[in-house]
């Protein structure tokens, strides 16, 4: 099981930024994806999952309104794209399924 994720991010405050989680090694929609972020200094946060089967999502109250997670069931890959961004969502983002987590791009924002 492998879960590669896209590279590191800086962004503006207001801007929108999509991480990719491209998944291997396992059968993609049997499996739920969740999404999880550490900011610095912080603790792990839960964001929400996506079961890929059915494109079904689930997200953590804080996040409602401003994230979407997605899922390509022909290239195995995740996605999780957070809008109206502000300094608060600097962290590392992680996606995560049975097996190990991918390995967590940094996103930045900051004018």
């Amino acid at each position: 099981v492998q879960l590669v994720q896209s590279g590191a991010e800086l962004r503006n405050p207001g801007a929108s930024v999509k991480v990719s989680c491209k998944a291997s090694g396992y059968t993609f929609i049997n499996y739920y994806i969740d999404w999880v972020r550490q900011a610095p200094g912080q603790g792990l946060e839960w964001m929400g999952r996506i079961d890929p089967e059915d494109g079904g999502t689930k997200y953590a109250q804080k996040f409602q309104g401003r994230v979407t997670f997605t899922a390509d069931t022909s290239t195995s890959t995740a996605y999780v794209e957070l809008s109206s961004l502000r300094s608060e969502d600097t962290a590392v983002y992680y996606c995560a399924t049975v097996g190990p987590w991918g390995q967590g791009p940094q996103v930045t924002v900051s004018s």
